[in-house]
C-alpha cells in the first residue's frame, strides 16, 4: 500500500491536513494504478472547496487492507479525465462538471447528470442513422408505480444498440441541505436519500458521526443494527425476486413474494415502530430497546413466513419458463463489471466477490458470505444472488435473535453533537443493492463542511445499459428489475 496516502478503516476519523496532497499526474497515475492493478475500488471522487481554489478528492475502497485510501490534488478550472482509463470515473467527473464547472478534459461523455439548473432531461442523445433503424424512448413517466427516469435505445429491428439512461428528476439537493450540520432534521434527511435503504443510510451515517464525535456504540447495539438491516434486506430481495416473477408472468411465485415483503416489513415495526426502519438507528446505538421476548417473537415470525419463502422460491428457480427468459439475458461480464465499478448484487451476479460486510468488517460478526464464483451476470444469476442471501440473512437473523437472552437498552438520545473539527471520516454499509459512502469532513467548529454520498445505484446505472447491449428491447423490463436500482438514491 502506497504511502501517498492517508489510510482510513471503517468509521475512523483523522485530521483533514493529514491527507496527503498530490500532484496531479502522481493522482492520476495512483487512482489508475491502484484501481487496476490493486483491486481497489472507487467510493468516492469529489471536489472539496478550500479556502484557496478547491481539492479534487479521492476515496478509494482498498479490501485486502479493510479501509481506505484517501488521497486530493490542487484543481482550478480543468483537470486531465480518468474515465479514458478507468470507466468508473464516468459519473463522478460529470457530477463535478455540473456542480462547479470544472471540466474533466477528455472525457468522453461529458454531459448533464442531475440538471441542477432545470431542463431535466433536454441534452443530445446518441443516436444511429440507416433506414432500418428506430428510436425507442421510454419514460419519464411510466405505466407503473415508479420513480422518473428517462430510457433512449437505439435500435435495429428488435435488438438494442444503445440504451442510454437520463435521471435527475428526483434531484432534492440533500448534500446541501446536509451542510453545517448536524442538526435535528440531519438524520431524517439521510433516511429518506433512498427510503428503502433508510437503515443501512442511518447506519452508515451515525458510523461517521460517531467516529467524529468519540461516541462509543456497544456490541449489542451494533447486533440491533444489523438485524434491522437483515431485515431490510430481506423486505427488498423478496419484493425484487416477486416482481421478476411477475415480469414473466409467473404469477404464484409474485403473489407469494408480494405479500411475504409485507411480513418483513412489519418486522421490522416490531422491532421499531416503522416499516422502513425510520427513526430508529440513531448517534451511541438504537432510539428502542429489545427484549427476549420481542427477540423470539420476532424469531418465531421468521420460522413461520420463511418456509412459505422458501416455496415459492423454489417453485421459480424449478419452473423450465422461467429459467428460459432469465438464463442468458442481459449479460454484464466480469470484466465489464470491474471496468465499471459495479457493487452489490449487480457486482456478486457477475462472479466478482464484493462485499463492503466481508470487505470493510472491524470487530462485528456479519452473515456469512455467499459463494459468487458460478454466476455469469445474466437476470438469472442477478435473482440467485438474491436467494443466496436470503439464505445467509436468515441464519444469520435467527441465531441472533436466538442469542438474546437480556434486553438490548435503548441508546441515550443527545440534543447536540459536538464533533472533531478539520476532520475527515469514512463509513461504508452494504445496503440491500450494495455498498453505500459517506464521507463526512468538518469545518473548524466541528459543524459538516461536507457530506458527500455514494449510492451504490451511482455505481450501478452503467451495468444496466451494458445489459441492453444486442439484447432484445423486449427483455429490458426484466433486466431493469434484476437490477432494481434507485432513482432517488441516484439524484440525491
Amino acid at each position: 500500500m502506497s504511502d501517498s496516502c492517508l489510510f482510513l478503516a471503517d468509521g475512523a476519523k483523522a485530521a483533514w491536513s493529514s491527507v496527503p496532497v498530490l500532484g496531479e499526474a502522481k493522482f492520476r497515475a495512483l487512482n489508475i494504478r491502484s484501481l487496476k492493478e490493486e483491486q481497489c475500488r472507487i467510493e468516492s471522487f469529489f471536489v472539496m472547496p478550500e479556502k484557496s481554489g478547491f481539492s479534487l478528492v479521492s476515496v478509494l475502497g482498498d479490501a485486502a487492507n479493510h479501509g481506505f485510501r484517501v488521497m486530493k490534488t490542487p484543481v482550478d478550472k480543468s483537470f486531465l479525465s480518468l474515465t479514458p482509463e478507468y470507466a468508473g470515473f464516468n459519473r463522478f467527473e460529470r457530477e463535478i462538471f455540473e456542480i462547479h464547472g470544472i471540466v474533466p478534459e477528455g472525457h468522453p461523455n461529458l454531459k448533464p447528470l442531475r440538471f441542477p439548473q432545470g431542463n431535466i432531461g433536454e441534452m443530445d442523445f446518441f443516436a444511429m442513422s440507416g433506414k432500418a433503424v428506430h428510436e425507442v424512448a421510454v419514460g419519464p413517466v411510466h405505466a407503473g408505480v415508479i420513480e422518473p427516469g428517462h430510457f433512449r435505445f437505439e435500435c435495429m429491428g428488435e435488438t438494442v444498440y444503445s440504451l442510454e439512461i437520463s435521471l435527475g428528476y428526483q434531484h432534492r439537493g440533500v448534500e446541501k441541505l446536509l451542510a453545517a450540520g448536524p442538526d435535528a432534521r440531519s438524520i431524517h434527511l439521510i433516511e429518506t436519500t433512498a427510503g428503502d435503504s433508510s437503515v443501512a443510510a442511518a447506519w452508515n451515517y451515525c458510523k461517521a458521526v460517531e467516529a467524529l464525535g468519540d461516541i462509543p456504540v456497544a456490541p449489542e447495539s451494533l447486533t440491533l443494527r444489523q438485524i434491522a438491516l437483515e431485515l431490510e434486506r430481506c423486505a427488498n430481495h423478496i419484493g425484487d425476486l416477486g416482481a421478476l416473477a411477475g415480469d414473466v408472468a409467473f404469477l404464484p411465485t409474485a403473489s407469494f413474494c408480494g405479500r411475504i415483503r409485507g411480513e418483513y416489513l412489519n418486522m421490522s415495526a416490531e422491532l421499531c415502530g416503522n416499516r422502513f426502519g425510520r427513526n430508529f438507528v440513531v448517534p451511541g446505538g438504537c432510539r428502542y430497546s429489545c427484549d427476549r421476548e420481542r427477540a423470539q417473537k420476532i424469531a418465531a415470525w421468521i420460522r413461520r413466513v420463511s418456509a412459505e419463502l422458501w416455496n415459492a422460491l423454489e417453485l421459480l428457480f424449478n419452473s423450465p419458463t422461467v429459467l428460459d427468459r432469465f438464463e442468458n439475458t442481459g449479460v454484464v461480464t466480469s470484466a465489464m463489471a470491474s471496468e465499471l465499478g459495479l457493487v452489490g448484487v449487480a457486482a456478486r451476479a457477475c462472479g466478482k466477490d464484493v462485499d463492503a460486510r466481508a470487505d470493510f468488517p472491524g470487530t462485528q460478526k456479519f452473515p456469512e458470505k455467499i459463494d459468487v464464483r458460478n454466476f455469469s451476470g445474466d437476470v438469472l444469476s442477478r435473482a440467485q444472488v438474491r436467494y443466496a442471501e436470503l439464505k445467509s440473512s436468515h441464519a444469520y437473523l435467527l441465531e441472533q435473535l436466538d442469542r438474546i437472552s437480556q434486553e438490548i437498552p435503548a441508546a441515550k438520545q443527545t440534543n447536540k453533537l459536538t464533533l472533531a473539527a478539520d476532520s475527515i471520516a469514512v463509513a461504508v454499509t452494504e445496503a440491500w443493492r450494495g455498498e453505500l459512502c459517506h464521507v463526512v469532513i468538518t469545518d473548524e467548529q466541528g459543524r459538516f463542511r461536507t457530506v458527500k454520498i455514494t449510492d451504490p445505484s451511482f455505481h450501478n446505472w452503467e451495468g444496466l445499459a451494458m445489459a441492453l447491449r444486442n439484447e432484445e428491447i423486449a427483455h429490458f423490463p426484466i433486466c431493469n428489475k434484476s437490477f432494481n436500482l434507485s432513482y432517488c438514491g441516484h439524484d440525491l
